[in-house]
């Protein structure tokens, strides 16, 4: 008999809308499932259970549903405001900090009638290759709990992952939803920059950070995506952002690259890869090729660095001791850029930009790896090698991820089929900006038809 903590997003709808299921009832299935298995796995940093019960009442006692996600729980990464609930940033300088306001994100997930269950686990502020600090975690892979579930939405990816929620927000700066969906067997949609609105977010034209959302299928992930998206008058980026439904073709074209031409990726990895990439070739025509990605790993670091700088130089000079290795290294590697630095990297980035708009000019999709490694322990911080190959910098090995992140197209992340013993490994399908629509049609073919799709961990 299925449980009620087994049902989509989509479906527990349905069933609260229809009287089939109360949501009192969802969220106190979902909050034992909580009290069980996050001991184990440290998947929350707050649970509120006594919010999400008044939440439920609400919604059971309203006339009609209040919104497509009526009676829904979800997960918040906690690097984003929740009012009334703290938002720690994963960081013991926040742990008192509880918001007036809700984020834009969080607002409209309330009105669309969700219930916020808890705020899931991150690295402190969000930088860090095992979802783990000072407060809570590590958060343990459910596949193999010695193993890394991936920074840094990884308490959102375990909780998707285990049923804890159907549908769980997070962030992607340089793979942050992608990385962890990978490791933990589920889906993600990191949408075009801007769909999303970040109305408080201090550089209005940075594109290279966006809200993301973590699910167990496709069909959850665009429902989100369809309460979330819509411009705001206070985030330039979204009021740019243009839909483009054209139907997916009947036997699309698909690009496929393992690296980009410039991406370490580990032998496994490869291997696996190449395996989903034949599983694809079944309804598509699968054809080896990538955009020209000649210095985009010095240009994301160049950009990535000064932006951090700019955000937390300060904080480090005031609480240094207070602050993870992790953090301190993020903030330094940025601290010494120059005003040419950045403008050269810009110059590069725009390069790889227009070779990206030039392969979709006969090309339906990009398809790549979504992590180019698989999880590893928790007791190691940072990956420094791959394949024995030592890295410049504890960010490189994001690069088969965060090239995407440069040029700002969307990526849908599923995970692919695999053997019994095998551990998780998802792919990443990459689109032109505000193709979304696009990527859930392909992406729900080839969940269906082909085993794309999220299998559940064994445990207790």
């Amino acid at each position: 008999m299925t449980s009620i903590c087994d049902l989509t997003a989509t479906a527990l709808s349905r069933a609260i809308a229809k009287d089939e299921l109360s949501s009192r009832e969802v969220v106190e299935a979902h909050l034992e499932r909580i009290a069980h298995q996050d001991v184990q796995l440290a998947a929350f940093v707050t649970v509120d259970a006594d919010g999400a019960r008044r939440g439920a009442q609400i919604c059971d006692a309203a006339p009609a549903p209040i919104g497509p996600l009526h009676g829904v729980p979800v997960g918040i990464k906690d690097l984003t405001d929740t009012a009334g609930l703290a938002t720690t940033c994963g960081s013991v300088l926040f742990r008192d900090h509880v918001p007036a306001e809700d984020d834009l994100v969080v607002a409209r997930l309330r009105r669309a009638g969700a219930i916020i269950l808890g705020k899931t686990n991150t690295p402190e502020f969000g930088f860090g290759a095992v979802c783990t600090n000072k407060l809570c975690g590590p958060t343990r892979n459910p596949f193999n709990p010695a193993l890394t579930s991936g920074g840094s939405s990884g308490g959102s990816a375990v909780a998707v992952a285990t049923g804890m929620v159907p549908l769980a927000h997070g962030t992607d700066f340089g793979g942050s939803v992608r990385t962890p969906a990978s490791f933990c067997d589920v889906a993600s949609i990191r949408p075009t920059p801007g769909r999303i609105p970040s109305h408080r977010r201090p550089l209005g034209w940075d594109m290279l950070a966006t809200h993301g959302f973590l699910a167990r299928g496709v069909d959850d992930l665009e429902l989100a995506l369809s309460v979330f998206a819509g411009g705001d008058v206070h985030d330039p980026l979204s009021m740019g952002v243009v839909n483009d439904e054209r139907p997916v073709a009947i036997r699309p074209r698909i690009a496929v690259t393992t690296d980009f031409g410039v991406a370490p990726v580990a032998r496994d990895v490869r291997a696996r890869f190449a395996a989903a990439c034949a599983a694809l070739a079944v309804v598509a025509d699968v054809v080896p090729s990538a955009p020209h990605c000649g210095g985009a790993i010095e240009t994301f670091r160049t950009l990535r660095g000064a932006h951090i700088a700019n955000s937390y130089g300060e904080l480090l000079k005031a609480r240094r001791a207070e602050l993870t290795p992790t953090v301190i290294w993020n903030i330094e590697a940025g601290a010494k850029l120059s005003a040419e630095d950045y403008l050269n990297a810009e110059r590069r980035r725009t390069g790889i930009y227009r070779s990206f708009r030039e392969l979709f000019s006969h090309t339906d999709f990009l398809v790549a790896p979504a992590a180019s490694v698989l999880p590893w322990p928790n007791e190691i911080s940072d990956v420094t090698a791959i394949d024995g190959a030592a890295l410049e910098t504890p960010i490189d090995y994001l690069a088969v991820t965060f090239i995407v992140s440069l040029v700002g197209f969307p990526v849908l992340t599923l995970p692919a089929p695999r053997a019994e013993n095998e551990l998780p490994f998802g792919i990443q399908i990459t689109a032109p900006p505000g193709c979304e629509s696009r990527l859930f049609a392909f992406g729900r073919v080839i969940e269906n038809e082909l085993g794309f799709s999220h299998r559940w961990p064994k445990l207790p």
